[in-house]
């Protein structure tokens, strides 16, 4: 996760025709099939290694929990309980649950995920970026149940003192910066903001109408506003995807705008590419040349499309009521279904920043992100799509 890049050269982007309109015809299927198991099993065995490795693990037995491994796992892995008829969470999503629920009874007692030693300011880093995630995975645990626990309401209390009051960055939190796209970068705050912001439209006990928190909502709404058009595509798919959790992030047409923007960016195959979508004029150092993307280590990344970029963009759409016979979102989706891997269950993603090899487990963090967002963007096709069966049966 970096972001201290300097853009150069010219982004050359596809031009696409953004159709915003539903169609009057009927819903069409998406075209291709998906592998549940198969990504159930990929989502288990990267969750298991990340839970002991030991680049992972914190004080008091603890493991820190990574937006391209842990955070994406703890997101998507109950959307696959129903396509696998299992009865309750997996052996890995419990630990990741009791993990986080040990370091939020211990609060200052345990260590942060990252100490000042050797770097500026990252012990409040880690304690914002932490508060955050801890809310999000214990108000989506919280979700399923339909009721909110004494440890998720210390979350939200936890990541609400740490809640930026004054300066420019008011209503935010403090992230960790390493200079590493897309999630530890220079504006990566805006990532942890919109997190945040679904955090509290996802739990339940319609927690986010609480008296106690309405400051808060308040200065987390202005900041995604205010800071919105100065962010790369990315962190406003995220924005988009908040909008749905939490009401009051934009208008209308500041919707509008930012689905036609997406959708312009389609590549040729019908999937999203993380490059052009993280891609800033200014900060970077990811460059473009005759349409040809160089990493921060000058390695070249390959033009097509990737799981990360794609399964996101297809949530966020869906997420923001896009009509499911969409030209545009049914091709996203049908990229999705004819990218799986057979043999593993995961969807290809590589790094923005650096060359890693897709054996090595460094090098498959983008695919455990792009797997995990997959299937959060396709099960939420499939239920949309049992309830237009359902309305159009009665």
């Amino acid at each position: 996760m970096k972001a201290g890049m300097r853009g150069i050269g010219v982004l050359l982007t596809c031009l696409a025709v953004a159709v915003l309109v539903a169609c009057s015809h009927p819903v069409a299927k998406v075209s291709g099939t998906w592998d549940p198991k198969a990504a159930a099993a990929y989502l288990d065995s990267r969750a298991g290694w990340w839970m002991e490795w030991n680049g992972s693990a914190r004080d008091h037995g603890t493991f820190c929990i990574s937006c391209h491994t842990a955070l994406p796992y703890a997101l998507s892995r109950p959307a696959l309980r129903a396509a696998l008829a299992e009865q309750g969470p997996s052996i890995n999503e419990r630990n990741l649950t009791e993990n986080v629920t040990k370091r939020v009874r211990l609060g200052k007692d345990v260590g942060p995920y990252y100490s000042d030693r050797g770097y500026d300011h990252k012990t409040d880093e880690s304690r914002g970026t932490e508060s955050v995630l801890n809310a999000l995975i214990l108000a989506s645990h919280d979700a399923q149940r339909g009721q909110m626990s004494d440890d998720t309401r210390a979350a939200f209390d936890n990541m609400w003192a740490l809640q930026l009051t004054t300066g420019e960055n008011r209503g935010s939190w403090l992230w960790l910066q390493f200079d590493l796209e897309p999630w530890e970068a220079n504006d990566s705050a805006y990532y942890g903001a919109a997190l945040a912001a679904i955090a509290v439209g996802t739990a339940p006990a319609n927690y986010a109408s609480t008296p106690g928190i309405q400051d808060n909502l308040a200065r987390l709404r202005e900041y995604l506003i205010r800071e919105s058009a100065a962010q790369s595509m990315l962190n406003r798919v995220f924005l988009l995807w908040a909008s749905n959790k939490l009401p009051g992030l934009m208008a209308p047409e500041q919707r509008d705008a930012i689905i036609k923007e997406i959708l312009m960016k389609q590549q040729g195959d019908g999937g999203w590419r993380l490059a052009s979508i993280t891609w800033k004029w200014h900060g970077w150092s990811l460059r473009s040349f005759e349409n040809m993307w160089l990493r921060e280590d000058g390695t070249p990344m390959e033009g097509k499309s990737d799981g990360v970029a794609t399964s996101l963009v297809t949530l966020a759409l869906q997420e923001a009521g896009i009509p499911r016979d969409n030209a545009q979102l049914k091709r996203g989706l049908s990229w999705l279904m004819s990218n799986q891997n057979a043999a593993e269950g995961f969807w290809p993603a590589s790094s923005v920043n650096k060359r890693r090899h897709i054996s090595s487990d460094t090098g498959r963090f983008m695919s455990d992100a792009a797997t995990a967002f997959a299937v959060l963007a396709l099960t939420e096709n499939q239920r949309t799509a049992s309830q237009v069966a359902s309305a159009s049966n009665h």
